[in-house]
C-alpha cells in the first residue's frame, strides 16, 4: 500500500457478516475468514498482497520518485511517465527502473504482514463496539489508521533505501553500501526521519482508500460475494483518489528521504532537512504550490493499479481460504 510509495499501499479486507445455516450466504460469505483461521493465515494473505502490490508497478514508482525532484539534473528532467521510463531505459540500461526492488520486497512483506494482523483484530474490536459487529466505516477507518502506525515503523527504512537508489546518479554501489553510507554518515535516525512525515500522508491515505473501496464496493458488489471485477474497479478508484488527495504529503516524504543535494544547497540549507514544517517551507520557496504536485501523474498510474492488485489477490485468498 506505497503501503509507499508507494504506496498503498496497500489493500485491506473490507466488512464482515456471519455466515447463514443455508448453502447461500448473506452479505459475504467470505468477506470474514472463518474464527479458527489463524492470525499466520491473516499474515501471510497480507504478505503476498503487499509485495505484489509494490512490485508489479515499481517501475513507474522509479519514476515518480525522479519526476518529485524539486531541482533535478538537466538529464532527468521528464514530461511524462512513458517517456521518463524510455529515457532511462536508454541511457541507463534496462534494469535501472528497478533499482531498490530488493529491499523494497523485504520491507513490504513483513510490513504488510503485521499491518494486516493488526487491521483485522483492531476492525473486529472496534466493529464490535461501533456496530455490533456488522459493518462500519468509522471502525474501518480507524483500524486502518492504527495498523498504518505499525507498518510505517517497518517500511519506513526500506522507503529511504529505496528512494536513494532510485534518484539519479545514485551514489549508492548497491543495498549494503547505501544502507551503511546513510548509517555512517547520517546515523540511524535518518532511517525515521520521515516516519511524522509518511504517517501524516498515510493515516488520511489509508482513511480515504478504505472508505472509497467500501463505499464502491456497497454499490457493485452490495451482497459481498467474490467478484473479481468489482474489487479491482474499488481498488483501483480508491487508490487513485487516495493518491490524488495525499500527493503534497508526498512529495515532502520524498525530499527528506532522498535529502536532494542541489536543492537543499540553493537554499543554503547546511546539514540535513528535518521535520515536516520545514520541509513544507522549503518545497514552497523551491517551486510554489505547484511543487506540491509534482509526480501526480505518476503516483496515481502507479497506485491504481498496485491497489487494484493487492485488493484482487487479498480477496482470493480469503475466499480460497475460506473454502477451503
Amino acid at each position: 500500500m506505497e503501503l509507499s510509495s508507494e504506496p498503498a499501499a496497500a489493500a485491506l479486507e473490507m466488512p464482515q457478516s456471519q455466515k447463514d445455516d443455508g448453502p447461500l450466504v448473506s452479505d459475504g460469505d467470505y468477506e470474514s475468514l472463518p474464527p479458527h483461521v489463524s492470525v499466520a493465515t491473516h499474515m501471510t494473505a497480507g504478505a503476498v498482497a503487499g509485495i505484489l502490490e509494490h512490485t508489479v508497478m515499481y517501475p513507474v514508482d522509479s519514476v515518480k520518485t525522479r519526476m518529485q525532484c524539486l531541482q533535478p539534473d538537466p538529464n532527468a528532467q521528464y514530461r511524462s511517465v512513458y517517456g521518463a521510463l524510455k529515457r532511462i531505459i536508454q541511457t541507463e540500461g534496462i534494469f535501472r527502473p528497478l533499482r531498490g526492488l530488493n529491499i523494497t520486497m523485504m520491507g513490504a512483506g513483513p510490513a504488510h504482514a503485521l499491518y494486516f494482523a493488526c487491521y483485522e483484530r483492531v476492525k473486529r474490536s472496534l466493529s464490535d463496539v461501533i456496530q455490533s459487529g456488522g459493518n462500519s466505516h468509522l471502525a474501518n477507518g480507524l483500524a486502518g489508521s492504527v495498523a498504518t502506525v505499525l507498518h510505517d515503523a517497518v517500511m519506513n527504512p526500506a522507503e529511504v533505501v529505496k528512494q536513494r537508489m532510485q534518484m539519479y546518479n545514485s551514489p549508492y554501489r548497491g543495498l549494503l553500501d547505501c544502507v551503511q553510507t546513510i548509517s555512517r554518515t547520517e546515523g540511524m535516525g535518518a532511517f525515521y526521519r520521515s516516519y511524522s512525515t509518511q504517517l501524516t500522508m498515510n493515516i488520511p491515505f489509508q482513511a480515504v482508500h478504505f472508505i472509497t473501496y467500501e463505499l464502491m464496493q456497497e454499490q457493485l458488489n452490495p451482497h459481498r460475494h467474490y467478484h473479481p471485477g468489482s474489487h479491482i474497479l474499488s481498488g483501483a478508484a480508491a487508490g487513485a483518489i487516495s493518491a490524488a488527495i495525499t500527493t503534497p504529503l508526498d512529495v515532502c516524504k520524498t525530499l527528506l528521504n532522498t535529502q536532494e543535494n542541489v536543492a537543499l544547497h540553493s537554499m543554503k540549507i547546511s546539514g540535513h532537512l528535518t521535520g515536516m514544517a520545514n520541509t513544507f517551507r522549503t518545497v514552497y520557496r523551491l517551486g510554489g504550490m505547484a511543487a506540491f504536485f509534482k509526480g501526480v501523474q505518476a503516483r496515481i498510474i502507479y497506485q491504481m493499479p498496485s491497489t487494484a492488485i493487492a485488493w484482487s489477490v487479498y480477496e482470493f485468498f480469503k475466499y480460497f481460504l475460506t473454502k477451503q
